[in-house]
């Protein structure tokens, strides 16, 4: 996979409305299509054939991508970190599950994006407990439920409102509410090409895979993700789980020497738990997820 070639790649030089153009060139995949290569990728390694899934998907990639434009990062790294995560799917991705290429990249393309976007953040001290990454990524959606929508602080009952749905304290809400005023992108901005001031970036981001993956936009992802998470944790035994737990989910993580001397066994011994215990959890979930019609069959 990471001899791909000659994909397109957005970047300031170039800008972003040359790079929307060179994506669209990309056909579009037939179900029968998209499984044929895809068997041609799990059964050979045919790298043509991952060029050309990945390739199909570059507007869902970007299309992803620009909703987050409002994190001031980018625009161009943002894409190639959703980019990023296309790739992953495509090399993981099994067509014998049922459901099509589109719906199971969405979650590798946004899970790249918010790695990129909180390890940025992480220079502005961002919180990194489950419940302020969630008012990071959820705030706007928020505000926007309530009708919140005015520039500054909030109302005092707006700020209540969210804090109470979102399960953070208030001074959290505004906070994060003034981290992240300011700088959203309009789809509206006119990108044409010279002599041409008709086009919008929206008109760019037609996607023919809305229909496939249009339920995951009602979801909140981190809800679902933490009840698959509980339930994908009982398939571990109690010293993977306890490890896991230890390393993994805490704030502050604690040390492998520490866990070391708890199992009497040695630290690398400790790290190869973690790493079993972990790759476990992920496949768990997967399966959980496919079986709950998460990942949507076509």
């Amino acid at each position: 996979m990471s001899n791909l070639k000659n994909l397109p790649a957005p970047s300031p030089e170039q800008g972003l409305n040359r790079y929307m153009q060179d994506i669209r060139k990309f056909p579009m995949l037939e179900p029968g299509q998209e499984y044929m290569l895809a068997k041609r990728w799990v059964d050979h390694q045919d790298t043509d054939a991952a060029h050309q899934m990945v390739t199909s998907h570059l507007r869902l990639a970007a299309k992803i991508a620009m909703g987050y434009r409002g994190y001031g990062l980018p625009q161009a790294e943002v894409i190639s970190e959703a980019n990023v995560g296309l790739m992953q799917a495509v090399k993981r991705f099994d067509p014998e599950k049922g459901f099509r290429l589109a719906t199971y990249a969405m979650w590798w393309i946004r899970a790249s994006i918010q790695e990129y976007v909180l390890r940025s953040w992480s220079l502005v001290k961002l919180g990194t407990t489950s419940a302020q990454k969630k008012l990071f990524f959820n705030l706007r959606k928020a505000k926007s439920r309530i009708g919140a929508l005015e520039d500054g602080d909030m109302r005092p009952e707006n700020v209540s409102r969210i804090a109470s749905d979102l399960g953070v304290t208030e001074a959290e809400v505004v906070s994060m509410n003034r981290r992240l005023s300011g700088g959203d992108a309009s789809l509206n901005v006119m990108v044409g090409t010279e002599g041409d001031s008709s086009t919008q970036w929206q008109d760019w981001l037609e996607d023919e895979d809305a229909d496939q993956a249009g339920d995951y936009e009602a979801k909140d992802e981190l809800d679902v993700r933490r009840e698959l998470l509980m339930q994908a944790m009982e398939e571990l035994n109690e010293r993977e789980k306890d490890i896991l737990m230890q390393r993994r989910l805490q704030d502050k993580p604690v040390t492998l020497e520490t866990l070391s001397g708890k199992y009497s066994v040695s630290r690398e011994r400790i790290r190869q738990i973690e790493v079993r215990a972990f790759e476990k959890l992920q496949k768990k979930m997967r399966d959980l997820a496919a079986k709950k019609g998460i990942l949507e069959t076509a």
